[in-house]
């Protein structure tokens, strides 16, 4: 049995500096518990410093009875769970700063953020559901961290949600063990073929739900717009970024380490689930006039982009690397935007943002680079990702689910304009208490997630070649 622990480096840093700090805040008086926040800063540094050097070694392995592998996919999910952490904070400092539990929300966030990791790595059944509880239960906690009426509501919702379809999840584990009589995606590969149909198939949609849940997926998704909306914007940004990496990454590994030999069609019902959720997501985004409701049903719709990948995760092999990228460039894209409406706290509205392009020309770039990199707009990451997973889906002989998605990019362009079209109006300017800016560190962090969408897009050939390697069982 291999149990070397330094090939969770990265998973345990975090957790280790989450306990370090709240001990460590309990003591701090308020005025100085900012070093938490340097200490969670530096152990994302520290989980990237790690992961480049495993790659750099080539150190792939499976390690605790195989129940967590460290290849391609982990590789690539761990630098983009723990960059998007290092974003978040950068987001957050001067949201939380002098808050009387300021160090419990740095402590949540670690937390939830190993949580994150361990799911891009589970290969066993077990191991997924463990990873899918660390990752859930601080970010019920974060989603509700304001203790207000539109808080508490969110938190309650999101952790009903993750409750109920955590709990059939579970059920859905222990049919997929009866089953197939292992929780290892090897030998349940090898034992799923064999058996019951009807058994397989309730047992993976059991097991799907909870996945969908955290990725926020028809038709899991409902929480999202109120958890974006009631949450604090850091953790808006967090709840609609990272729970899709863990998410995606573990969905992709179980379709496509356990499950491609047995007789049920999960590739359809997951075609299925990919155009129904872009689509909804879309139509629902259309006439949001609230900014932060857009953007969830923008995260609901890119979902579903995602989704092909996983559709043909086993008939294309374009469909590991389009994945990985475009969570990469997604990421990004997703957090820059966020930034901004961190940066501006008081503007709630389109119409609020009018006029920015002349208040805050800086700002105002960032957001067209964000939201026009949503759509899929050349040069920014997400348009070499979205051409990449839409050639896997042709690939894959999904042609149709790719046309599908071409035609959902194209109207999705209508909700994005409504937000850009204010920012450059030059007359009637918005009210004053909306031209608030938050602090250079959110700033900061708007300019950089811009920064990473447009290089991932220029320097893309660079970076796909980190996003191939086979999975390891």
């Amino acid at each position: 049995m291999n149990e070397n622990l330094t090939a969770l480096l990265p998973e345990t840093t975090l957790l280790g500096v989450a306990v370090i700090g709240l001990l460590a805040g309990s003591w701090l008086p308020r005025r100085r518990q900012w070093i938490i926040a340097l200490l969670a800063a530096a152990a994302c540094a520290a989980g990237l410093v790690a992961t480049a050097v495993t790659m750099a070694t080539d150190r792939e392995q499976t390690v605790f009875s195989d129940a967590f592998a460290i290849d391609a996919a982990t590789h690539m999910g761990r630098l983009t769970v723990l960059t998007a952490l290092l974003l978040i904070i950068g987001m957050s400092v001067e949201s939380v700063r002098g808050h009387h539990r300021e160090t419990e929300y740095w402590v949540l966030l670690l937390m939830t953020g190993a949580g994150t990791l361990v799911l891009t790595g589970a290969n066993d059944l077990l191991m997924l559901f463990a990873a899918y509880l660390l990752a859930s239960i601080p970010a019920y906690a974060l989603a509700g961290f304001a203790k207000d009426v539109t808080g508490t509501e969110a938190a309650l919702k999101y952790y009903l949600m993750g409750a109920l379809l955590g709990t059939t999840m579970l059920a859905g584990t222990a049919l997929l063990y009866g089953a197939g009589h292992a929780t290892l995606y090897r030998e349940l590969n090898a034992g799923l073929p064999a058996a019951s149909y009807g058994l397989t198939a309730v047992g993976l949609v059991g097991v799907l739900v909870g996945v969908l849940f955290k990725i926020g997926a028809v038709p899991a998704h409902y929480w999202v717009p109120d958890v974006t909306e009631g949450a604090p914007t850091p953790v808006a940004a967090y709840v609609t970024t990272l729970p899709k990496v863990g998410g995606l990454i573990a969905g992709y590994r179980l379709l496509h380490q356990a499950l491609p030999g047995t007789d049920v069609n999960w590739p359809l019902l997951l075609a299925v689930l990919a155009a129904i959720t872009m689509t909804l997501g879309n139509l629902a985004a259309f006439f949001q006039t609230s900014v932060k409701r857009l953007l969830a049903y923008s995260a609901i719709s890119q979902v579903g982009y995602l989704l092909m990948a996983l559709a043909v995760a086993t008939r294309s092999d374009l469909a590991q690397k389009s994945l990985l990228f475009y969570l990469a460039a997604y990421a990004a894209t997703n957090l820059g935007a966020f930034a901004v409406v961190t940066e501006l706290p008081h503007a709630r509205t389109l119409q609020d943002y009018r006029g920015l392009a002349h208040r805050h020309p800086g700002l105002a770039a960032v957001l067209v680079v964000c939201l026009l990199g949503l759509v899929g707009t050349p040069p920014t990451g997400v348009f070499l990702g979205k051409l990449e997973i839409f050639s896997a889906a042709v690939d894959g002989d999904y042609t149709w689910l790719a046309a599908l998605a071409i035609a959902n990019t194209v109207a999705s362009l209508f909700y994005y304009l409504r937000w850009l079209a204010p920012l450059f109006a030059a007359t009637a300017p918005a009210p004053l208490s909306t031209q608030t800016v938050q602090g250079r560190w959110t700033a900061a962090t708007a300019y950089t997630g811009g920064v990473i969408s447009l290089v991932l897009g220029l320097a893309g050939g660079a970076v796909l070649p980190l996003t191939t390697g086979p999975l390891l069982r």
